[in-house]
């Protein structure tokens, strides 16, 4: 499953304490500080953590690190925070369907890590802040309260798109469309060989095709006008272009797509790509690892590209997924929390996480990517494509208002037509303003 970008938490399913459970504690019989750090195991894995973990405590005798990972990491770790046991550093990121992350940003329960940024890495002269990648904190992603104060480390940058069957479309000497005509014509092309255009895991992954598309469609302060609630943003012309090429997409959906599109079942639509049952999907570079072993048709390679282009010869934008570290303010080890952090953008830490796939955003980062990495992330190497980080901006919580879930989820009901465009229309806009009016 994917890292942050979806992925429902239903099943409650304890994976791993890999190592000793402390009852809250800070510290043991043996003399040591005891970190809890609790992991999402997404698509790349958790033996990257146990690996990282074992170099830390070699280089820090004092400190035992037990780990908690699992695939419903928030399902296990919530009942301990309402009891006030919490983790002292938390990977997680925003966009799960639990909503953990977004929950402790709205209560305002984060520590905040601006000071990591000027820390020196842990064996290093070099401070977090000068390794990581221009740009990639400063955004609402890791600044949620529009402030200059960090509470989300970025910890993984994965870029997402269309993920394909690059092999298919050699074969069939089909070209990767470079606009929605062109889209929308290969669709009708693939229809007439029994090709699907279009599948998506689950509904979450829309995420990644809808805010590029927001920003191809209306431009950079248009997309900051949604992501911000800005009045009636979504009655604009831009919003209503934006449905109707998303609806007019839904329609070339293949069939099987809306059955499959959840927790249990959406590796089948993401195995319909790789059978030649369906063109594109929304996805991020750990798909490689996540269907590693899943058969495929012959000549099968994977291929990324951004969204066409809302107008020829337009720019085209790339969502970049942004996977988090925090640690809760109610945390025991703060101090031993920040300092963990900062290793974990240690060369040693970033070379074992890129082994996994799992791309940290610093500077020295370009030696350690495999040869299938580096062919997707050339795409922010082309100058007509621009990055997109960040999400919707944080507000009060507002009860029964969930416009991740009216945004993406509502595209099922689309597919199924349960629903309209106009009606998803008017729920945009209505949630949209129901947040406007309650603020940060």
């Amino acid at each position: 499953m994917r890292r942050s970008l979806v992925l429902t938490g239903a099943a409650v399913t304890v994976l791993g304490l890999l190592a000793g459970c402390s009852a809250g504690g800070s510290g043991s019989d043996s003399g040591k500080t005891i970190l809890k750090v609790a992991a999402l195991e997404g698509g790349y894995g958790r033996d990257m953590y146990t690996r990282v973990i074992k170099e830390y405590e070699a280089s820090h005798p004092d400190i035992d690190v037990q780990l908690q990972i699992s695939k419903s990491i928030e399902d296990e770790i919530t009942p301990n925070m309402k009891a006030g046991r919490y983790p002292d550093v938390v990977v997680l990121g925003q966009g799960r369907k639990a909503a953990l992350t977004e929950t402790l940003i709205k209560d305002k329960a984060l520590e905040d890590l601006t000071p990591v940024l000027k820390e020196k890495v842990p064996g290093e002269d070099t401070t977090v802040g000068d390794k990581l990648t221009e740009g990639i904190v400063g955004n609402l992603n890791t600044d949620p309260y529009r402030t200059d104060q960090t509470y989300l480390m970025p910890m993984y940058y994965a870029p997402t798109g269309l993920f394909h069957n690059k092999g298919l479309f050699e074969e069939k000497g089909w070209k990767v469309p470079g606009t929605w005509d062109e889209m929308f014509a290969l669709g009708d092309t693939a229809k007439k060989q029994g090709i699907p255009l279009f599948t998506y895991p689950t509904a979450g992954y829309l995420d990644s095709y809808f805010f590029a598309l927001l920003a191809d469609v209306g431009g950079e302060r248009f997309y900051t006008d949604v992501m911000t609630y800005k009045k009636d943003v979504w009655k604009s012309a831009n919003a209503r272009k934006a449905l109707d090429i998303t609806t007019k997409l839904l329609g070339y959906a293949a069939p099987a797509t809306v059955g499959y599109a959840n927790e249990q079942d959406f590796t089948k639509n993401q195995q319909l790509v790789l059978d030649n049952k369906a063109l594109f999907m929304p996805n991020g570079t750990w798909i490689v690892g996540e269907m590693a072993d899943a058969p495929r048709a012959d000549g099968f390679q994977w291929g990324l590209t951004p969204l066409p282009a809302a107008t020829t010869g337009g720019k085209r934008y790339i969502t970049t997924s942004v996977e988090s570290v925090w640690v809760p303010s109610a945390a025991q080890q703060k101090d031993a929390a920040k300092e963990f952090i900062a290793y974990l953008y240690s060369d040693k830490a970033a070379k074992i996480f890129a082994e996994s796939n799992a791309i940290q955003p610093i500077e020295s980062i370009a030696s350690s990517l495999s040869a299938e990495n580096a062919e997707f992330y050339k795409v922010y190497e082309d100058p007509k494509v621009a990055a997109l980080v960040g999400g919707f901006a944080s507000t009060a919580p507002v009860e029964g208002v969930d416009i991740k879930a009216t945004l993406f989820d509502t595209a099922n009901s689309i597919i199924s037509g349960d629903t309209t465009e106009d009606k998803w229309q008017s729920a945009l806009n209505e949630a949209s303003e129901k947040l406007r009016q309650a603020g940060s």
